[in-house]
């Protein structure tokens, strides 16, 4: 029931673009900070980015700045990460996550933070 869906996935050469959708179908209180994580094969899986409801800020991963970019539907409840100029580091299995909880600045960039977890979305960046 509130299991988050990843969705937007692919294949796509270094310097393209993805669109990765995440879509929550639970009520908002569950769904106050929601992030993205991802995880590549035989690494630990690593903090991408995160939005609270109602903030304007937003936080990212410094291998990801200036490339990667967040947002929310909070009608919808879907969250959203345009990726572009993707680089072969960048594959990995993206997750989405959120929890119910207004997380402090010092507490968004860690996983355990996060309450629900989608079963994730493959993203491939080819040389």
């Amino acid at each position: 029931q509130v299991q988050p869906e990843e969705s937007g996935g692919g294949l796509v050469q270094t310097g393209g673009s993805l669109q990765l959708s995440c879509a929550v179908s639970a009520r908002t209180s569950t769904a106050y900070t929601m992030g993205w994580f991802r995880q590549a094969p035989g690494k630990e899986r690593e903090f991408v980015a995160t939005v609270r409801s109602g903030d304007s800020n937003k936080y990212y991963a410094n291998s990801v700045k200036g490339r990667f970019t967040i947002s929310r539907d909070s009608a919808k409840n879907t969250l959203y990460l345009q990726m572009n100029s993707l680089q072969p580091d960048d594959t990995a299995v993206y997750y989405c996550a959120t929890t119910g909880r207004r997380l402090i600045t010092s507490s968004l960039r860690s996983s355990s933070q996060y309450t629900y977890w989608g079963q994730g979305t493959q993203v491939t960046v080819s040389s």
